[in-house]
């Protein structure tokens, strides 16, 4: 008598306990298309001050200077960390202080300082893709540089 009561109990609290592991919140992940815009390059070319190595996008904070000689700080948007691994970086890859120059596409909301990169160009030449190949994102064979504008621009 006590296995037939206990039994039931017993498989209503794993149950209960797998349902509770099995939810997750989901990370808010989007299209290219929804925070960036396809028609508004940018041009940045600054130090690195920040990584980010985090998913669901890395991110790289570029201080560049402004033709005024002021600074500000461009959030720079790039593939996930396991996409870059696969591409042959790491967060080593981008020590702080290294000048890059960053080719992309900026926010939506043009107030913000704020790019989805499409590549990164290292001092010695070397060029990393970091951009989005998904759903509305820019075709990764062209670039519209002639309507590359840099800040201030």
């Amino acid at each position: 008598m006590r296995v037939r009561l206990l039994t039931p109990m017993i498989c209503a609290t794993v149950a209960f306990f797998t349902a509770l592991t099995a939810v997750r919140p989901a990370a808010a992940h989007h299209a290219f298309g929804s925070e960036f815009d396809a028609n508004s390059p940018v041009l940045l070319k600054g130090k690195i001050v920040k990584i980010e190595w985090v998913n669901p996008h890395t991110w790289i904070h570029v201080e560049i200077a402004k033709e005024d000689g002021t600074k500000e700080v461009w959030m720079v948007e790039g593939g996930s960390p396991n996409t870059l691994l696969r591409r042959g970086a790491n967060k080593n890859t981008f020590p702080v202080g290294t000048a890059i120059v960053v080719d992309g596409y900026q926010a939506r909301d043009h107030s913000e300082k704020r790019a989805n990169a499409r590549n990164v160009t290292f001092p010695d030449g070397r060029k990393l893709f970091l951009g989005s190949t998904g759903t509305g994102a820019p075709d990764p064979d062209t670039f519209p540089t002639e309507k590359v504008k840099t800040p201030d621009k």
